[in-house]
């Protein structure tokens, strides 16, 4: 069986130790650095993520703005149309 990125996972001795390390205390130096690697993997791509996410968020307050820009001018001349349409009263059809 596969972890998520893939990779096989290494097969756990007694006590949940890593069958290959000849000290039998666990993990060694190389397999610390492999998770502080992965680690730091996934460090950046969850701050990339972050960043695009704030990117989004700041794209889309721009564009609720201005649908409400846009709503409040379409109201304004909606009204000032009809203010002016009772103010001619009905026209003569042409």
């Amino acid at each position: 069986m596969s972890g998520p990125n893939g990779e096989p996972h290494a097969a756990l001795g007694p006590a949940g130790r890593d069958g290959g390390d000849e000290d039998g205390d666990g993990f060694g130096e190389e397999e610390y650095a492999a998770i502080n690697s992965m680690l730091d993997q996934i460090s950046s791509c969850l701050d990339h993520l972050e960043e695009k996410n704030n990117h989004l968020h700041a794209c889309l307050e721009e564009l609720l703005e201005s649908n409400r820009q846009t709503r409040l001018e379409f109201q304004q001349q909606s009204e000032q149309h009809s203010t002016g349409a009772d103010k001619q009263g009905p026209q003569p059809p042409v």
